[in-house]
């Protein structure tokens, strides 16, 4: 699994012209999923965001606070291009990510997990549809997280 995590002011994510999910402060999640996928990585990568101290404390002490000490808000949003292997040729290959429809039960499943771990407001895109993702990043602060 491997997710692209921005800090954000604010996020919204469209399909077919209409929003889908929408957040204020919090973090934007770009999941991509292998195919070496197990549910011990899920969980590990749940934690890991969760527990992340990457907002700072009230004397704007730096990386001190995580997303559940600042009560944030996180949008996911499926993104099978980030497994895209562009080391040959000029078009990525896709062979690392993992196939739809098993794709399709780990992204509902990671969503699920976060919400009962973290009890925060978790919006999504459409796994698989073509979205369009506006975002106000926050410092910028984007790490790369995998497993």
């Amino acid at each position: 699994m491997k997710i692209v995590l921005q800090r954000v002011n604010n996020a919204k994510v469209e399909v077919e012209n209409k929003i889908v999910g929408r957040i204020q402060k919090g973090i934007i999640l770009f999941l991509g999923i292998s195919k070496n996928y197990t549910e011990d990585k899920l969980d590990w990568m749940i934690n890991k965001i969760l527990n992340l101290r990457i907002w700072p404390d009230e004397n704007d002490k730096g990386f001190q606070k995580s997303i559940l000490d600042i009560q944030g808000e996180i949008l996911v949003i499926s993104q099978f291009t980030l497994y895209g292997d562009c080391s040959r040729g000029t078009k990525p290959k896709f062979n690392g990510s993992c196939e739809y429809e098993k794709a399709e039960e780990v992204y509902d499943l990671f969503i699920e997990k976060l919400r009962e771990k973290s009890k925060l407001k978790i919006e999504s895109g459409t796994f698989g549809g073509m979205m369009k993702i506006n975002s106000e990043n926050d410092g910028p602060v984007t790490l790369i997280i995998e497993k």
